[in-house]
Order: structure tokens, then C-alpha cells, then sequence
């Protein structure tokens, strides 16, 4: 019974997921247009329900909006100090950059959540994901600052994940 209530959750959240996409690219609130949608989504989520079910309708529960708001801020903060740090190292060839690939392990469990953190360490400039095995993660870094696995997830990916845990797992 348990797992009915999940799977109908994540339909739900799906459906509405892309129904509210589909009213942000049609700008309409007509009623041709919401059933249209709601028919399309619909559709759309029967097909791919199995594969693109991430979440069910908890992620829209207030505590979990706020760490989602959160997380956001923490990666705009992450990626302004990023992008200074590339520039200045560009504008200033004579820094020093020791580029490499470093190794960690991650404590989240959510293949989803693991995606996320994987693409915010990319979209970080500095560091790219290599690879994600399992829970280890690759990551190239442009100045590997300590090649120890427990300080390297503490500088790329720590302030990420302990958020990306309360929102997944």
C-alpha cells in the first residue's frame, strides 16, 4: 500500500510538473488551452513516468521549498566565487593552477539528488564531473588544493550536498 501512495505521488507531481510547463510556454489560460495541456501532460507522463520520477508531491511541502530556495542561493553564492577565482587566474596568468582529478565519496542515496550535485559542480567554473560511480564521484579541478578524499568533498561538494539531503533523502 505504501509504495501505491509513492508511485501516485510522483505521478502527480510529474503531471503537474508538466503541466506548469505547459502553461509557461503557452502564456494561456484559456479553457481549450488548460484542457489541451492537461491532456498533453497527461500523455507525457504515462510515457515517461518510469524513468523521470524523481520526487512526489512532498518536494512541494513549505520545508522543502525552503531548503530548495536555499540550496539556489548557495549555488549562485558557489558560482559568483567560482567565476571570480577562473577570471582571476585568467587575467592573472602568473597564479599558480595545479589541475587534476580528485576522488570523493557522497552520502546521498538519491540517484536524482546525486545528478543535481554532479551538475552543479560542473556548471561551477573550476571543477567539472568526470564521472560518478556508484557514490564516488570524479571530479577535474582546475587547482586541487588537497588530493585527500574527505577534503576535497569538503571543498567542492559539502555545502551542496548537506542541502541536497534535506530536500532527497
Amino acid at each position: 500500500m505504501q509504495s501505491s501512495t509513492i508511485t501516485a505521488s510522483k505521478f502527480l507531481y510529474n503531471w503537474l510538473l508538466m503541466f506548469v510547463i505547459w502553461l509557461g510556454f503557452t502564456t494561456s489560460l484559456q479553457t481549450p488551452e488548460l484542457i489541451t495541456g492537461a491532456i498533453v501532460s497527461l500523455s507525457v507522463v504515462l510515457i515517461t513516468a518510469k524513468y523521470f520520477s524523481c520526487c512526489g508531491l512532498d518536494i512541494l511541502l513549505p520545508k522543502k521549498l525552503f531548503y530548495i530556495f536555499k540550496y539556489f542561493v548557495v549555488f549562485l553564492v558557489a558560482l559568483f566565487k567560482a567565476n571570480f577565482d577562473v577570471a582571476r587566474r585568467v587575467i592573472s596568468p602568473s597564479l599558480p593552477i595545479n589541475p587534476g582529478i580528485v576522488e570523493f565519496e557522497t552520502k546521498l542515496t538519491n540517484e536524482f539528488a546525486k545528478m543535481v550535485l554532479a551538475n552543479s559542480i560542473t556548471l561551477t567554473p573550476g571543477t567539472l564531473s568526470v564521472d560518478l560511480v556508484g557514490n564516488r564521484f570524479y571530479i577535474h579541478w582546475i587547482d586541487v588544493v588537497s588530493e585527500d578524499p574527505v577534503e576535497a568533498q569538503r571543498l567542492i561538494a559539502k555545502d551542496f550536498e548537506d542541502i541536497l539531503i534535506k530536500i532527497f533523502n
